[in-house]
Parts: structure tokens; sequence; C-alpha cells
């Protein structure tokens, strides 16, 4: 069973949410005039240029220098500026040591945007995907991190993200298309998981997803139901902080938890799930679905979707596994060469 093509969804889909970030960002700067923008030789692919079109006097192009730019907009932020600074998050995170001291400890108010997140991107490959990038913002003490699943989520997101969220912030985002999942006029819940596709009935499998894989959960759950399964999906965009209460509340009810993410299973989404239910006394048990413990490699985003387990079909197929009690099909991941 294969899932529904990306290169053929996007046919009839919204757009990325880096674009949807672009847009937001040019509004917001209408009305905010201490947003200041940052971006690493990467402004077209960010969509940071958007921004810098209309207000180049607040746009800064810093160079292939992330460190640079990292310390500098943690300056800014200190001299009264909201600072946005922008360049791939495998390239962001790889200045890990520059956001701990210079952003997180110095409880900067800083919003770091990482865009062209995990498998997603396709052909460029590993070294520009960003596969464990949750897993390090999430380490650092006074950073929020956040993940929208499409263009309406991304642009209320940066509404918040401007006018009440306080300290460093990471925010991920995809360069593919994704289609429009938020439901008409729903208000915004900073923090709160969002049930997107209710279950036909008690949900005997929750879905818990992120970002991209949102929409691939979804088409899950429509195969599931046609098998018989009632299953749920709902959306994370808050990593941290986390909907821990929620979560326990669906993991009490539920026959199976599963999470999908365009990330390390080792650190992201599976990680927060596995936390909040770890002192239950019970729940469901708990499905993580992801990049495993492997590298990224360059290919359709369709084929390593399918690849990494995290097409809607492959989601569907591992759930019925692990339904069956073959946790040890369910759970395997890529096969590894070389």
């Amino acid at each position: 069973m294969k899932g529904l093509p990306l290169r053929r969804l996007e046919e009839k889909m919204a757009k990325a949410t880096r674009q949807s970030f672009g847009e937001a960002l040019a509004r917001l700067g209408e009305t905010h005039p201490e947003i200041v923008v940052l971006d690493a030789d990467l402004a077209k692919s960010t969509k940071s240029d958007l921004f810098a079109k209309k207000f180049p006097a607040r746009f800064v192009e810093m160079g292939i220098a992330e460190a640079n730019m990292i310390g500098t907009a943690a300056g800014l932020a200190f001299t009264g500026k909201l600072p946005f600074l922008c360049s791939f998050g495998c390239f962001l995170t790889g200045r890990y040591d520059t956001i701990r001291l210079s952003v997180a400890y110095a409880q900067a108010n800083v919003r770091l945007i990482g865009t062209h997140a995990g498998i997603g991107i396709g052909d460029d490959g590993h070294s520009q995907m960003g596969l464990e990038d949750i897993s390090l913002m999430r380490a650092l003490p006074t950073m929020g991190v956040f993940q929208p699943m499409d263009a309406r989520e991304t642009d209320l997101l940066m509404d918040y993200l401007v006018k009440q969220w306080k300290g460093p912030a990471y925010i991920r985002l995809t360069r593919q298309n994704l289609p429009d999942l938020y439901p008409a006029n729903a208000p915004f819940k900073p923090g709160k998981l969002m049930e997107i596709t209710p279950a036909q009935g008690k949900a005997q499998v929750v879905c818990i997803a992120s970002g991209a894989t949102v929409a691939e959960a979804v088409e899950a759950a429509k195969a599931l139901s046609q098998q018989g399964v009632s299953a749920s999906v709902w959306n994370a965009h808050s990593l941290k902080p986390f909907d821990g209460q929620k979560t326990l509340e669906l993991a009490k009810e539920a026959k199976l938890l599963v999470t999908i993410e365009d990330h390390s299973v080792i650190g992201g989404l599976g990680s927060c799930v596995a936390e909040a239910i770890a002192t239950a006394p019970s729940h469901a048990p708990l499905l993580r679905l992801g990049v495993q413990d492997t590298f990224g490699e360059s290919g359709e985003a369709v084929e390593l979707y399918e690849k990494h387990g995290i097409s809607s079909g492959q989601i569907a197929r591992r759930v019925q596994l692990a339904l069956k009690g073959e946790w040890a099909e369910a759970t395997r991941g890529p096969k590894h060469h070389g």
C-alpha cells in the first residue's frame, strides 16, 4: 500500500510553510517596526526576501556566517529589536554552541527560523536536511520549539510569536507545499494539541503528527477507517511547550498511540509523547514513526517518505502490524547499506 504521492498532492496544495512565513513576516513588518531580519545567503530559499524587498533598511544579509548572524541577532534583541534570523534548519542548529550561549542562556528575544526541514526536501540530500534540529532545540532551557502544519497555522503562529511570545523560539518550516488542513475559523490555541480528524466512534488508534506529516496521517486515518480501524489525528504545532496533559488523556483512552514526524525519532515528537506518558501507571503502547537512527539521503520526497515509513500508506500498514502485535516489523527502519 502506498501513500498519495507528494508531487500529485502539490497540484492541489496551498503553499509551503516557508512561503507563508515570508508573507506573514512582510505583513507584520508594517505594524511592528521593531522587527528586523537577518539571513545567511539563503533569503530566496527561506522567503525572507519578501521582507527584504519591502523593508530593505531592516534587513541584513550576513553571508555564509551563521554563528556571526546568531550573535548579531542576540545583540539586536537586547537593544529592543525583534530579530528573525533565517537559514536552513540544519545550518542553524549546526551552530549549536552559539545558540546555546548567545540566545538560550542569555534569554535573548530572538526568533530562529529553520527552513527545509526533514527528508521532505528531497534531492538536496542529507547535507541539507534538518533531522536532529527539534531534538537539539528542545534540550535548551528557555527555548520554544514550534512547527506549523500548513499555511494558515503558520500565519497564526507568526502573529503569536510577534505579539505574545517572549524569549527565544525556534520555528521549523517546510520546503514542499502542504495541503490546507487548519479548520476554518478555528481559534489558535498556543501549545495545545488540535484534533484534525475525529475518529468514527471511539478511537482505537490516536495519531499525533507535526508539520508535513499531519497530511500523511490524515490520509492514513482514512485508509484505516476503510479497513475497519477507527483512528483520530491530532496536530502538534508546539514541541516545547508540549501539551502533555491532553496527550495523557488520549493515551489512556486509545488502544494504540502513534507519532509521525519528518525528523529523527530520537528527541523529536515521539520523545515528547514518551516523556508525557512515562509517569502514567497505564497507557496505550506507543509506536514512533519517523526517521530511525540513520542519516537521510538524496531522492524524491515521495520515495523518501515511503522508504522511511512515513507516507500515508506505510503509516496505515505499520499501524495494522502494531495492532496485531507484530512490533518488530512495525518499528523496523530502512535497511542500511554500505
